[in-house]
């Protein structure tokens, strides 16, 4: 991978916990040369892994939309900063600069782009590792939650598989590296989709 689109949140919570997995996740990707992709603003998780990987010397490319570049929440300093017209916009383009995504501690914001690009490798759109940094267990629910959606019958054990799990980012970034990512096509022949 050469460059991770990070979903993460405007806000920080101020755990030590999970400003250090945010600083040996930078680390991390300046050692193995990998650019970070993120949403372009300088406030919360977004400005601290954003600022993580330039103190390391690493490159940063934002993609921010204009209401919020209007809002004076873009960052500045970065690599690259890229402004589209919208969200949807902003989505697509951190999809086609990036080798794989992690998802991060974060709001509805966070959960929605990583959903909808997750939905995207389901539907093979695209075929980046997806993973998820699962600090102090803040996303323990929602893995779980996705479980029972498959114990439901709503997702398929195969498409579930495609979310990438760790709790330290050393070992995520190396499982999403070795990743073989395969969506269920069977979901798409048994609907004549395809």
């Amino acid at each position: 991978m050469k460059s991770i689109c990070v979903f993460c949140g405007a806000n920080f919570n101020n755990d030590p916990a999970l400003n250090e997995s945010i600083e040996l996740l930078a680390e991390v990707m300046v050692n193995k040369n990998i650019t970070l992709v993120f949403g372009g603003g300088k406030v919360g998780v977004m400005g601290i892994i954003a600022d993580a990987v330039l103190k390391r010397g690493g490159k940063a490319i934002g993609v921010i939309p204009q209401f919020l570049m209007d809002k004076e929440v873009g960052h500045t300093g970065l690599t690259e900063l890229h402004i589209v017209d919208n969200m949807h916009q902003r989505k697509q383009m951190m999809n086609n600069l990036c080798d794989g995504v992690i998802m991060l501690p974060g709001g509805f914001g966070t959960l929605e782009e990583f959903f909808e690009v997750l939905t995207w490798l389901q539907l093979g759109l695209h075929h980046h590792p997806v993973g998820v940094l699962n600090v102090n267990g803040f996303y323990d629910l929602l893995l779980q939650q996705m479980d029972v959606m498959v114990e439901q019958g709503f997702l398929k054990p195969a498409n579930r598989k495609l979310v990438i799990t760790s709790t330290n980012a050393i070992e995520l970034i190396d499982l999403m590296g070795n990743a073989q990512v395969k969506p269920d096509e069977v979901w798409f022949r048994d609907r004549n989709l395809t």
